[in-house]
């Protein structure tokens, strides 16, 4: 009897070649990402739960806090403002999503690409911040690793402000959640856009990355999210209830919905282990690295190469002095030099301060007055060094007529209120030129107060206070 051969490929072997492909080509395209975690008591530092908190995986978009935590340093040391118009390159634009929609060549304001990388994640915003304060993306990058290293993340190289996928750059969850420390107490005044469900951008309004897990969990107020295939869902998340701060880090969720529900669990235990009262023991801000390798002629400044400012320059009540005197410099034919007027405020500053602190470092940074009244004390209070030609002259109101003052809030302790006091003085130099800025402590509060004025212009001040949503009410010599 004769047999038939099959001229086509045998059943055996379309089975093997069935078999290799799913047992070895598919899961390569579906291969889930690896897991870790690690969970903190923010106020302490102390790990309350962690696995494979040191083994180096991908970051995703986890990077952009490393890219925002460098741009409020720039901020704070002169070397770009928030209202400084960045123009955007052609590699920024060419970013792939998620993205805000940025153009070759169009020119935008600082502040909306920090925005769109907090709240969007936009990729091409966090390119384009980078470029803006470094002259390169890859100029950033070693300013992002070098930064790292100085925060004490010692696993984590960075070589993209985006978090893209990239041979070599790779970060811890260990590393990830003490740069999520990092930001809530180095730089308090911007923490509160990771917490925004939605923000302007500039070009639109964008809607947070995070907003489910913001929406649905207890005291959730941050901090970032980030995916790509090779990393899976990643969440730096923070959340405050009473006294306690738990900061909760996942790599490799399998999906959003998965690491929000993982997240969750993570925050719930970190609230059960750790102790309803500690002590806060805010972790030491690094020092400042900036572009030290900015090569001749690239973008990007060079404000001090070594060191740190030591502590927050700002004024201080003197030993003895019932108010606090707010300096109202002007320099020489101010009328007529806008410019010269807000370097003078700024000198005065430092004059007041270079009584109480002997170390502080004076830099040249002449920011616009709209940049430093929307800043933070410590921000705000920055040094600059006058011109030779300047002169610089601090004057108090002692006019008998001006017994008008005019009240701009009650916080919870002083700083908060000298705080308001300058933020309020530097924005409404044309009303409040002259007075006396002054916290009283009453059983309810701090009352910040600024003195010095006529009727006339106490209610002037708060017209204009009010017509920006500022808390103002005149206080009658009475």
């Amino acid at each position: 009897m004769k047999v038939r051969r099959n001229s086509g490929p045998s059943r055996f072997g379309l089975f093997i070649f069935t078999a290799l492909w799913l047992g070895v080509f598919a899961p390569l395209g579906a291969m889930a990402a690896p897991y870790a975690a690690l969970v903190i008591d923010a106020r302490t530092g102390e790990v309350l739960h962690s696995r494979n908190a040191d083994t180096q995986l991908h970051p995703a978009s986890l990077t952009k806090m490393m890219t925002l935590y460098i741009a409020f340093e720039a901020i704070k040391n002169g070397e770009i403002s928030l209202d400084t118009k960045v123009r955007i390159s052609k590699n920024a634009a060419a970013e792939p999503p998620s993205e805000l929609g940025l153009q070759t060549g169009h020119r935008i304001a600082f502040r909306y690409l920090i925005r769109a990388a907090a709240v969007k994640s936009a990729n091409d915003a966090a390119t384009a911040i980078g470029e803006a304060i470094s002259g390169s993306e890859a100029a950033f990058a070693r300013r992002m690793t070098r930064t790292a290293r100085a925060l004490g993340m010692t696993r984590t190289t960075f070589k993209n402000a985006h978090g893209l996928t990239e041979t070599g750059h790779m970060s811890t969850a260990r590393d990830m959640t003490t740069l999520g420390r990092h930001l809530i107490y180095d730089y308090p005044q911007y923490y509160n856009l990771f917490s925004r469900t939605s923000t302007h951008a500039g070009l639109k309004t964008v809607s947070n990355t995070n907003r489910r897990l913001l929406a649905s969990y207890e005291g959730a107020d941050g901090i970032k999210t980030g995916y790509t295939r090779a990393a899976g869902s990643n969440l730096v998340a923070s959340a405050k209830r009473g006294n306690e701060r738990i900061i909760a880090t996942v790599f490799g969720g399998k999906s959003s919905t998965a690491r929000n529900a993982k997240v969750a669990e993570l925050l719930d235990l970190g609230f059960r282990r750790a102790p309803s009262r500690a002590s806060v023991k805010k972790p030491s801000i690094p020092a400042y690295v900036g572009n030290i390798d900015t090569q001749p002629g690239q973008a990007g400044k060079t404000i001090r190469l070594v060191g740190a400012v030591k502590k927050s320059l700002r004024p201080k009540a003197r030993p003895g002095a019932s108010q606090v005197v707010l300096a109202n410099a002007v320099a020489q034919n101010a009328e007529d030099d806008q410019a010269k007027l807000q370097a003078g405020i700024t000198a005065a500053f430092a004059q007041i301060d270079d009584t109480q602190s002997p170390d502080a470092t004076l830099r040249p940074a002449p920011r616009p007055v709209g940049e430093v009244a929307e800043q933070t004390l410590s921000a705000a209070a920055e040094v600059v060094k006058p011109e030779p030609e300047q002169e610089i002259v601090t004057r108090l109101s002692t006019s008998g007529e001006r017994h008008w003052g005019i009240n701009v809030g009650r916080y919870t302790n002083r700083f908060q209120a000298e705080k308001v006091l300058l933020r309020t003085a530097l924005a409404e130099m044309a009303t409040l030129d002259g007075t006396l800025r002054k916290v009283v402590q009453t059983s309810r509060g701090f009352d910040a107060n600024f003195m010095g004025l006529t009727e006339e212009s106490a209610e002037l001040a708060c017209r204009r206070l009010n017509a920006r949503n500022v808390t103002c009410n005149p206080i009658n010599p009475s």
